[in-house]
C-alpha cells in the first residue's frame, strides 16, 4: 500500500529560486533546468540542478521530466568534474524527509570528490559568495568548452 505524497508547495527555496525571488550563482540554465552552485557546499565545486518542472521530489515528478534533466546533470557533472580535477563525481537526490530531503522540490546534488578528502556535512555553514563566484566561474569555462 503507498502513501500519497504531500502536495507541492510552491514556496520552497528552490520554486523561489527559480522565479527569480532569491539570488543564487546561475551556472546555466536551459527551458527545463537550472543550475545553480550550492550555498553549502560539502565539496569544492559542490552544485546544483534544478528542474523547473514543479515536483517534490523523484516520486511525483513525471517521466518526461526525468528524461529532460538528466542530460543537464550529466553534462554538469562533467564539467565539475574538469573544473575543479575531481577524482570522481556524486549525484545525490533525496525523496522524502526520512531519506534526508529538506528542500521539497526535485534537485540533484553534483558533487566532485577528491581521493582521501572526506565531504563536509551539508547545511553546516555557508562559504564566502566570492569563494562561490570563483567555483562558479570555474565550472561556467568548462561549459563553454562544449
Amino acid at each position: 500500500m503507498t502513501t500519497a505524497l504531500p502536495p507541492y508547495e510552491d514556496g520552497n527555496l528552490f520554486a523561489k529560486i527559480l522565479k527569480g525571488e532569491i539570488p543564487s550563482e546561475k551556472l546555466f540554465e536551459t527551458d527545463v533546468a537550472l543550475a545553480i552552485m550550492d550555498v553549502m557546499p560539502q565539496s569544492k565545486g559542490h552544485c546544483l540542478v534544478i528542474p523547473k518542472a514543479p515536483a517534490r521530489n523523484l516520486l511525483d515528478a513525471s517521466d518526461e521530466t526525468l528524461q529532460a534533466v538528466m542530460p543537464q546533470v550529466a553534462k554538469l557533472a562533467r564539467a565539475a568534474k574538469a573544473a575543479f580535477s575531481a577524482d570522481g563525481v556524486r549525484i545525490a537526490q533525496f525523496n522524502e524527509e526520512a531519506a534526508g530531503q529538506t528542500v521539497f522540490h526535485l534537485h540533484f546534488h553534483v558533487i566532485p570528490m577528491y581521493q582521501g578528502v572526506e565531504l563536509t556535512r551539508h547545511a553546516f555553514g555557508d562559504v564566502p559568495m566570492a569563494t562561490l563566484k570563483d567555483h562558479a566561474e570555474a565550472i561556467r569555462a568548462e561549459l563553454a568548452k562544449g
